[in-house]
């Protein structure tokens, strides 16, 4: 008996195992900092001193324009949607069948007429269905110039990530920038940037207590009949 209950603890151990979820790393290198574009090396000397990779606006504002250069993102994305359907419908039918005569008399058995029909029905249907939605974010999160489009847009990307006492949290945008959206103090508005993806994820016991655990999200799959 012992060895066959070492069998069964092991294959509990197993499957409890097969049940724990293996969660990837909360950073990203793809959204890591970006180098700066180095200058190609030193060609013979023509005399001028300018170098377009290393020149500085004087009468311009600091604005990240090269791949590189860091700006702040201000968050401030807010939506909400609401939908809401009903429906009701109603049909009701009746039809009566008057008994015909056989030489001008009712036909009869045992004193009752026995041709009369009468059919009737009446169905009715009412549905009514409401959905709502609302999700607010907001902060900042400083990001890199990842490449310069043609059209001398910033395809900017960066993460986040913030450890706290009971967990961790990142945040990761990517997106494309305007550079005449930049406002003078090198920020630029979450909503007046193109294609932004923005994750926001957490880890730790404040997180996993917001979770349903394996059994839970197993009676709520869609294959669950019941």
């Amino acid at each position: 008996m012992r060895p066959l209950r070492g069998g069964l603890a092991l294959w509990a151990l197993a499957a409890l195992g097969g049940c724990t979820i293996v969660q990837p790393p909360l950073s990203d290198p793809a959204y890591g900092p970006v180098p700066p574009v180095m200058p190609p090396p030193a060609q013979n000397a023509d005399g001028s001193i300018y170098n377009s990779y290393t020149n500085r606006f004087l009468f311009e504002d600091l604005r990240a324009r090269r791949v590189g250069d860091v700006l702040t993102i201000l968050l401030e994305e807010k939506t909400d949607a609401a939908k809401k359907a009903s429906t009701a419908t109603k049909k009701s039918a009746k039809v009566d069948v008057n008994a015909p005569t056989l030489f001008g008399r009712d036909i009869k058995l045992g004193g009752r007429p026995v041709l009369n029909n009468s059919l009737s029905s009446s169905a009715d249907f009412s549905g009514d269905g409401s959905s709502s939605q609302s999700n607010s974010l907001k902060g900042s999160i400083t990001v890199s110039v990842a490449r310069v489009l043609p059209n001398g847009y910033l395809l900017v990307r960066g993460e986040k990530l913030l450890s706290l006492n009971q967990g961790s949290e990142v945040v990761r945008f990517s997106g494309i920038v305007r550079p005449y959206d930049i406002a003078p103090d090198n920020t630029v508005p979450s909503t007046k940037v193109a294609n932004a993806r923005i994750t926001y994820r957490g880890r730790g016991i404040v997180a996993d207590s917001n979770a349903a655990g394996w059994l839970t999200r197993f009676f709520h799959h869609p294959i669950w009949p019941f």
